[in-house]
This record gives C-alpha cells, sequence and structure tokens, in this order.
C-alpha cells in the first residue's frame, strides 16, 4: 500500500483519471484505462485489462487473464474467473471497425460469479448472485440466484447468496450451510426470503 490507500504493482499501468478504492490490489502486467472506476478492497489479478469508462463495484475479485471491456458494468462483490471473457460488440469485423455507439452493454449484478474461461455474450445481465460455471457460453440474461453451464447456457439449478446449490422441496429452499431461505416464484424467479 502507498499513501492513496491502494496497491499496485510496478509493472502495471493505471491510466490518467481513473479512481480507484481503499484497499484494492492491482496485481502484474495489468493496466487500467482512463475513465475507469473501481471500488473498494477489489482484486485485480495478473495480466488484466480494464476499458475506458468501466464501472467495478466493492470487493469484486478478478482473476488473471480477463479483459473488462467498455460497456461492462460489475457490481458489488462479483467474481470474474481465471481467462473468462466478455464482449461488447455482437458482429465485429476487423475491416469494418465499430463505432462506440454500437457497443452492447452488460450488467453483472451483485455477488454473480463467472467461473473460469467462461465467455458473456454482449447486451445481457447477469442476475444478481448468479453463478456461470465454467466454460460457459452466455447469451442470454440470467436470472437471480441462477445456476447455469453448458453451450448454450442453460438453467441448470439455483444457488444461495453463500454459493451452495439450493434443493428446493413445494417451492421453498433453505441453503444448508448459512441457512437463508429462498422461494421459487416461478420456473424462472427464485427470490430470497427475509
Amino acid at each position: 500500500m502507498n499513501n492513496t490507500g491502494y496497491f499496485v504493482h510496478p509493472s502495471s499501468f493505471i491510466d490518467d483519471n481513473v479512481k480507484i478504492g481503499v484497499g484494492t490490489k492491482i496485481w502484474h502486467f495489468s493496466h487500467i484505462m482512463s475513465g475507469a472506476r473501481i471500488g473498494k478492497n477489489c482484486k485485480i489479478g495478473q495480466n488484466v485489462f480494464i476499458d475506458r469508462d468501466v464501472k467495478i463495484g466493492n470487493n469484486v475479485k478478478i482473476q488473471n487473464n480477463v479483459s473488462v471491456y467498455r460497456g461492462v458494468t460489475l457490481e458489488d462483490r462479483v467474481f470474474c474467473g481465471p481467462s473468462m471473457v466478455f464482449t461488447n460488440v455482437i458482429n465485429p469485423r476487423s475491416a469494418y471497425p465499430r463505432d462506440i455507439r454500437e457497443y452492447r452493454k452488460t450488467l453483472v449484478k451483485k455477488g454473480a460469479t463467472i467461473g473460469a474461461n467462461a465467455t458473456i455474450v454482449c447486451g445481457i445481465t447477469l442476475g444478481k448472485n448468479a453463478f456461470i460455471g465454467a466454460g460457459t457460453v452466455v447469451a442470454k440474461d440470467v436470472p437471480d440466484y441462477a445456476l447455469v453451464y453448458g453451450n448454450p447456457a442453460n438453467v441448470k439449478g439455483w444457488m444461495c447468496e453463500c454459493g451452495e446449490k439450493l434443493e428446493f422441496n413445494d417451492d421453498f429452499a433453505q441453503c444448508k450451510v448459512c441457512g437463508k431461505r429462498y422461494k421459487m416464484m416461478d420456473e424462472k424467479k427464485v427470490r430470497r426470503e427475509r
């Protein structure tokens, strides 16, 4: 840590006009571009690229070899596994560069986990506490608490906020690890009970 309250490894590049929260650590060979906003207590792994104007919440963990492109927003407590991929253009062509106005926005809501080597096609929302399995290709919105995997991604179950798979009985589930309770509203929607 330095007098800024966050740590940046000497091999990394931080452009001008970047905001980084207290307690955040940015490791080897990473590049944070102008206009990026990174919250408190984040962990940015080796060889991570964070594009212009990207917004990252608090307590986010981005593992090695991840690029967070313009148009992607990560809310608080998001986990990005090693070498997972974001995109921001739906129909790229080298000979026909796309204008920034054509970038599609991607939102990753609070507490979501994206497994290693998963691919997130641009223009979608990953729901709160969703869990994306390793190697999954996600091309459509994912509901809150959903467990998805495969190519293309399909809902295979539901996950507790703490990361344990839920087992529903008569539309109700209680996590065996933390005790949180959930109600299945329909086949595509689960909510946490208070």
